[in-house]
C-alpha cells in the first residue's frame, strides 16, 4: 500500500494539535518543488512554508530542520514503489528495477535524493535518518520478494534459529544494496538508460548469484 503521509523516524512527536495529512502532503510537495527550483543551498524552511500555505511554526512542529524535512520528502516518493506478483522472481526483480528507474527520472526525486546524499557525506545524523526513513523502509520489497520466491521454491528456505535469521538479514541487506546501488549508479552517475533490456540482463545476473547460495 502506498504511503501518503510521512512516517516520523528518529524523533518523538511533539505536543499540540493533531497533524493534518493534507498539510503534510502540501509541505512535502512544496519541499520537493522548492528544491528543484532553488537547490539545497537556497532552500529555507520559510520558503517551503510560504509555498505550502502554512505557518513556519507548523513546519517546526513536524521537522526540526531542513535536513529532516527533505529526507521525509524523498522518503514518501520511495514509498510509492510496489512489488506486484508477476509469477516469478526474475520478473519481480525486473519490475521493481524499472519502477525504481522511472521514479529516479522524476526531477523532484532525482534532485532531492542527490541533495540529501551529498549533504549526508558530512552529516552523520543525516546519514542515520536516510537509513531509517528510506533504506530500512524500502527493504520491505526485498523481504516480500524473497518470501514469494521461497514459497515458489525458487530460493531455499532460511535456516532455523538465530544463525539462520542472521544469515537471512545479511542476504536482505546485500540484495538491497546490489539492486539500489546498481540502479542509482546507472541512472544518476552514469546517466545511462535503465530500460527493459538492461533490467533483464541485470536480473539474470542477480539471480545467478542468488542461485549460488545465501551469504554466510
Amino acid at each position: 500500500m502506498r504511503s501518503t503521509t510521512p512516517r516520523r523516524t528518529g524523533s518523538a512527536g511533539r505536543p499540540g494539535r493533531p497533524r493534518s495529512a493534507d498539510a503534510d502532503r502540501a509541505i512535502l510537495d512544496a519541499t520537493r518543488a522548492a528544491l528543484v527550483e532553488l537547490g539545497w543551498g537556497k532552500l529555507t524552511m520559510g520558503d517551503v512554508a510560504a509555498r505550502a500555505g502554512v505557518a513556519k511554526t507548523t513546519l517546526y512542529r513536524r521537522w526540526s530542520n531542513k535536513s529532516e524535512l527533505v529526507v521525509d520528502a524523498v522518503a514518501v516518493l520511495f514509498d510509492e514503489l510496489e512489488l506486484p506478483d508477476r509469477g516469478g522472481l526474475r520478473a519481480d526483480v525486473e519490475g521493481v528495477v524499472l519502477q525504481f528507474a522511472t521514479l529516479l527520472e522524476r526531477p523532484e526525486a532525482k534532485t532531492a535524493l542527490m541533495a540529501v546524499v551529498a549533504e549526508a557525506t558530512a552529516d552523520e545524523a543525516l546519514r542515520g535518518r536516510i537509513r531509517t526513513a528510506i533504506v530500512e523502509r524500502q527493504k520491505r520489497l526485498v523481504l516480500l520478494g524473497r518470501e514469494r520466491a521461497q514459497s515458489r521454491g525458487e530460493l531455499p528456505p532460511d535456516a532455523s534459529g538465530a544463525e539462520g535469521e542472521a544469515a537471512a538479514a545479511r542476504a536482505v541487506d546485500l540484495i538491497f544494496d546490489v539492486i539500489a546501488g546498481a540502479v542509482v549508479h546507472r541512472s544518476l552517475v552514469s546517466s545511462a538508460p535503465v530500460d527493459a533490456a538492461w533490467a533483464r540482463e541485470f536480473s539474470a545476473l542477480l539471480l545467478r548469484g542468488l542461485a549460488a547460495g545465501q551469504p554466510r
